[in-house]
């Protein structure tokens, strides 16, 4: 939770849990799901006055209140809420009330933000109605919401106001573009001067009940708006030898460079120099006063010291070319952001299933019309439509909008047909409540619709889909309000590619959307045409190939009919429309800009390197690899790669060097690289057509078994279409496709998706043993195995393999088959649609073209490394300090983790070397090779400090020696799961240490698992970070190599036989320093059945280390606190079975400290302040930002 949404918590002494019916429980009560619960604790409220007493004392008037399950049971909720207001609290927002949904964590975000943001909300709603005779009475006052209804003025919320502005655009177009384009579905590009938001209309809004704005995660209905750049203002960079456009944003103040108040280049400044505004076109609102001119030589000014670093670079750099000029350098900038624009909107559309060339693009905001046509061709849509207002359609949105009133209960009845008739029942008491407000605000009830739904999942899943069932009439198996279940299959169907028909379908909450339509539509008819169109001037635009003459149009003297030659530009007051060459506009009946969007003229593009090309193709490179998770994501059925999202899809050269991976999981980096070249210097030329080859040994640059890896062989051809087409029926795991082109005898390109499955066999359930002690106790072990030879796919052989670990004493062969092969099928359409990516783009460019780009996108990181390189040499070479630097630390068994480095100065290079390291350990913290890679690669990026590509180059600059038979590079038979999970942290804490970058986190995963013979669960638990020069260390974070977020208190103690007694920081463990070191957490859980409980932790012996003059960090602690009262220290790694009563107290390591804590010097400010970035937002960042977190 952002620190500036609150002043500060207050624990409440109260304590509701779900009826288990235990000995000595209580007696039951109902919650509003139909769920028993159990009060174990009710509301001490004379403890909580003399609290809340002490808050008003201090000033603080606003309230937000989350207890645990008030979202079912939120009678304590209300105590405390009527408490505070006896108080004299002014407003009190209670989660219950905000959104009864599920999750504590984003329903008491949710209650946060609403407590902070409705009082100042309605400070200025009163200020706003004093401003009118009568105060407004009896006059209906409107707001729009983000759910893209109107909402009045006196209930209007801060919790629902968030995206209220970019929700009228979305209104607006809806009902404008959507209705005139004949009902083609729509892509929203809302460009403005500081952001750029994309959604999706197909007839009705697409909502989502979950996401993050500035950090806040709010539980709330609001449209699926995707802030994907800065806009007009996102910022222009040359790093590198690479064209970046965002994510910093120069704001509204300064702005950009033209808006004369000293600003940076940005987007706009680009279009400035290439002629596509006008200054002209603009008022006089620049400047320190406000009262000059947009200023043209201001653009040029700040783009011309861009461009002179590109010439350095293009005529010193490794492959010299002739330098470019400013229009060739400003329009490289353009081409990059809209490429960076188009791979959110694939994402966007693809993540659904659908297509975004069948698409209508309805392009609104200033900036929009600049890069309509652009953005349209390179998604392959044919037609932009503008709508008259484009400038201001959010602003028309809310006079098109209709008032809207929702009602919302949380439900935990299974969709069945014994549970119809309550939820017809539930569904008719929630319309008749929306029917009662509209009615209320004076519309009749013919204007009154309502619309019902239901949020489903399969029972086990956490994928839930709010659904509607108005497409899908009753049956007699389905509730009166409509056949629900048939519209969840039909959806999930559309998004995930497959249904689960044998898994029953549970009810999470019952909505209702009541709207009360105004029947208001823009009837206003374009002027009929009286001639030919007239040009207001003709100015010079800059396009590909140079200069052009360039008509200019008025929009308001365009009439019905009117069609415009593309290049033109099109002019009114609020917005510039630039139609491009090959494009051709035409005035709509309405009076809108309709633009045909033509093929782009055909370009050639060299192998040589350019370094606009080489920033289109590295975001081009990315985004196949983002649409090949996408599907993957999609049709997977496993909850860690479907929910978790722990998998990565990555393209490789034809050398089987990295190109691009994405997401970025920290443990894959390296290791999926070493699979693929593996695999090629195993086979070779034993690889043939139709050949899938299955591999997840640590020899063959596996992480650890769960992670497993397929690499096949595919012609292009259309009996290899047709072979793809039958695998993506039958297949799943790390898949890494070997392409064979027409006229080539080896693969030119790979493609690879990596899948954590979550069982492979072994001797614990899930594959990650605490006390296993060879690769044989873990699972499954594939080399080089041929899933698929000569086209067919060897199910009985691969079945019989992942059986196999059943044959060894004390272990079982995988326990969930069906999932395994389920999500086979899943990565093999995943590696189908990269092979189709790869391919088009060749189709574009050209094999040579492509190739060489995939070798100067690794050549770019290869260079940022570099730079790092010689900056840190030099660095250290100034105060004297020798070119090597080493560091040392331990795991808890004492073996030694050792690195020297060694700098060349003058090439940039370094060698990493681990002699000295500890020997392979009887256990499994050994860490294969490739581990020790992606540590590496992790950490020179941090080290890089900025975003760069991720792939192969970043580790040319660097050579590595490891040891064989040491404990990071151990035999091929040694146990590995803990080296995956722990040794890989103690590594990057030794990396880092090396480098003096920061304080040593906690080093650890804490690896905690439960099960028995009807339930598993598996969670990582956070710790603290290590603190570094200039900052503190963060509380409760996980760090480095996995960011995993843990289950919800809620959605733990409703699906598994335990209770949260306690998760709170762990005051002061973190180390003391000029910076403080980051505290760990506290976390206990007791037991509510029998269970073997496993822990896999490390820092238990050895405290995370300080960096100059911090003090270490605390170390961690496993307790059992049985329930006859007797402690036990578990130590690190064990497994023990608990009983009911028996409580699990985890203590997790505090971050190291940095720099003297005794230096009378005060600290400074922090590190050099960031420009300020876009907040990005919406379903696309949640996906993200969800697979990042793994």
């Amino acid at each position: 939770m952002p620190e500036v949404l609150y002043e500060e918590v207050l624990e409440v002494e109260e304590r509701v849990v779900l009826y288990r019916g235990e000995p000595g429980a209580g007696t039951p009560v109902k919650g509003r799901t139909g769920d028993l619960l159990e009060v174990q604790q009710p509301v001490d409220l004379g403890g909580l006055r003399g609290k809340l007493e002490g808050l008003l004392a201090r000033g603080i008037r606003s309230l937000a209140v989350v207890l645990m399950h008030s979202y079912t049971w939120a009678q304590h909720e209300r105590q405390v809420g009527a408490l505070a207001q006896e108080l004299g609290f002014t407003h009190v927002s209670l989660s219950s009330e905000a959104m009864p949904m599920v999750r504590i964590v984003p329903r008491g975000h949710t209650a946060c933000a609403d407590a902070y943001l409705t009082p100042t909300i309605q400070r200025y709603v009163q200020g706003f109605r004093r401003g009118f005779q009568g105060q407004l009475k009896d006059v209906q006052v409107l707001f729009m919401r983000s759910d893209g209804g109107l909402a009045p003025m006196d209930s209007f919320s801060g919790s629902r106001a968030v995206l209220s502005g970019p929700a009228g655009g979305v209104v607006g177009y809806s009902a404008t573009t959507y209705r005139v384009e004949g009902g083609q579905p729509v892509i929203g590009f809302d460009m403005g001067g500081t952001s750029t938001d994309v959604s999706r209309y197909a007839g009705e809004f697409e909502h989502v009940f979950e996401a993050s704005t500035a950090g806040v995660t709010l539980q709330a209905p609001q449209l699926d708006i995707n802030t994907v750049a800065a806009g007009g203002g996102s910022r222009l960079f040359f790093r590198s030898g690479l064209f970046v456009v965002g994510p910093e944003s120069a704001g509204a103040h300064p702005g950009p460079a033209c808006y004369r108040k000293g600003g940076p280049v940005t987007v706009t400044d680009a279009n400035l120099v290439l002629g596509r505004l006008l200054p002209a076109s603009f008022p006089c609102i620049f400047g320190p006063g406000e009262n000059q001119p947009l200023s043209p030589e201001a653009s040029r000014k700040a783009l011309e010291a861009v461009a002179t670093e590109v010439n350095s670079f293009l005529t010193n750099g490794p492959c010299p070319a002739s330098p470019l000029s400013l229009e060739e350098v400003a329009m490289g900038f353009v081409r990059v952001a809209n490429e960076a624009m188009c791979r959110p909107i694939r994402a966007l559309t693809q993540a659904r299933g659908h297509d975004p060339s069948a698409h209508v693009l309805a392009c609104f905001g200033g900036a929009g019309g600049q890069h309509a046509c652009a953005i349209a061709r390179a998604l392959g849509m044919d037609t932009v439509h503008i709508h008259r207002h484009s400038g201001l359609l959010s602003a028309l949105g809310l006079a098109l909008a209709d008032v809207v009133h929702e009602a919302q209960e949380p439900c935990s009845l299974p969709y069945a047909p014994e549970t119809f008739m309550q939820l017809d029942q539930r569904l008719s008491r929630l319309e008749e409540q929306c029917v009662d407000a509209l009615r209320a605000q004076g519309f009749p009830r013919s204007q009154i619709s309502t619309e019902s739904f239901l949020h489903l999942r399969y029972q086990g899943t956490d994928c839930a889909l709010m659904v509607s069932a108005h497409q899908h009439p009753a049956t007699a198996r389905s509730p009166r309000a409509g056949d629900f279940g048939a519209a969840f299959v039909e959806r999930y169907m559309r998004e995930f590619g497959f249904v689960i028909p044998e898994r029953p379908v549970v009810v999470d909450d019952v909505r209702v959307r009541g709207t009360g339509r105004s029947g208001l539509r823009l009837e206003d008819m374009a002027k009929a045409q009286t001639g030919p169109p007239r040009v207001d001037k003709m100015t010079q635009c800059y396009f590909e190939g140079g200069y052009q003459e360039t008509p200019v149009y008025l929009l308001g003297e365009l009439g019905f009919g009117h069609k415009l030659q593309g290049p033109c530009l099109i002019i009114d007051s609020n917005s510039t429309i630039l139609v491009e060459p090959g494009c051709q506009a035409e005035v709509t009946e309405t009076g809108d800009i309709r633009i045909s969007v033509g093929a782009e003229a055909p370009s050639t593009v060299g192998a040589q390197l350019d370094p606009i090309h080489l920033s289109i193709f590295s975001h081009r490179f990315m985004s196949i690899a983002e649409q090949m998770g996408r599907i993957l994501q999609r049709t997977a059925i496993s909850t860690n790669i479907k929910e978790r999202l722990d998998f990565s899809c990555a393209l490789f050269g034809p050398d089987g060097g990295l190109v691009s991976n994405a997401p970025h999981i920290p443990v894959h980096l390296g290791a999926m690289q070493e699979t693929v070249q593996f695999q090629i210097q195993q086979l070779g030329a034993n690889l043939h057509p139709g050949d899938v080859l299955l591999s997840n040994h640590p020899s063959a640059g596996g992480s650890h078994l769960p992670d497993l890896t397929v690499i096949t062989p595919v012609r292009t051809s259309s009996a290899g279409a047709a072979l793809g087409v039958r695998l993506a029926e039958r297949l799943t795991l790390t898949l890494c496709r070997q392409v064979f082109w027409p006229g080539q005898t080896r693969p030119v390109f790979y493609v690879a998706s990596r899948g954590h499955h979550a069982d492979i066999g072994g001797i614990t359930p899930g594959s990650m043993p605490p006390h296993s002690t060879t690769l044989q106790q873990e699972g499954a072990v594939f080399l080089s195995f041929k899933l698929v030879q000569g086209g067919v796919f060897q199910e009985e052989a691969v079945t019989e393999a992942l059986r196999a670990p059943g044959k060894i004493p004390g272990c079982s062969g995988t326990r969930n088959l069906h999932d395994n092969l389920s999500d086979l099928r899943a990565q093999v359409a995943a590696n189908q649609k990269g092979i189709q990516l790869v391919g088009e783009l060749i189709g574009q460019y050209g094999l040579d073209v492509v190739q060489a780009y995939m070798g100067h996108i690794q050549a770019n990181a290869e260079l940022a490394v570099r730079d790092m390189l010689r900056a840190f040499g030099t660095s250290r070479q100034a105060r004297g300090l020798p070119l090597e630097v080493s560091a040392e630390d331990h795991m808890d068994d004492g073996s030694p983790i050792r690195l020297r480095v060694q700098i060349n100065l003058s090439q940039g290079s370094a060698v990493f070397d681990f002699s000295g390291t500890g020997p392979e350990v009887f256990g499994n913290l050994n860490a294969p090779r490739a581990i020790t890679l992606s540590a590496l690669i992790y950490c020179l990026r941090c080290l890089v400090g900025r975003d760069i590509p991720l792939n192969q180059g970043c580790l040319a600059p660097v050579r590595v020696v490891i040891p064989r038979g040491s404990i990071l590079d151990p035999s091929p038979e040694a146990a590995v799961v803990g080296g995956n999970v722990l040794t890989s942290q103690r590594v990057v804490d030794v990396i880092l240490g090396a480098f003096g970058a920061c304080a040593a986190s906690q080093g650890c995963m804490n690896n905690v698992t439960l099960g028995n013979a009807h339930m598993g669960y598996y969670e990582t638990v956070a710790g603290g970070a290590g603190a570094g020069p200039g900052w503190h260390g963060r509380s409760g974070v996980h760090s480095h190599m996995t960011n995993t977020r843990i289950t919800d208190p809620e959605i733990l103690e409703s699906r598994y036989p335990v209770i949260v007694r306690r998760f709170e920081l762990r005051l002061g463990s973190g180390g003391r320093g000029r910076f403080r070191g980051g505290d760990g957490v506290i976390r206990e859980l007791l037991f509510r059945e029998e269970a073997l409980l496993s822990v896999l932790t490390e820092r238990r012996a050895f405290r995370p280390y300080g960096l100059h003059g911090g003090e270490p960090g605390a170390r961690g602690l496993n307790l059992l606190i049985r329930k006859d009262g007797r402690t036990v220290n578990l130590g690190g790694k064990t497994s023990v079975p608990v009983y009911p009563g028996d409580v699990f107290c985890l203590h997790t390591p505090g971050g190291g400290g940095y720099g003297d804590p005794d230096d009378p010097a005060p600290p400074p400010p922090g590190s050099p302040q960031q420009p300020p970035a876009f907040p990005e937002r919406g379903s696309v960042y949640e996906y993200r930002r969800a697979q990042e977190a793994v």
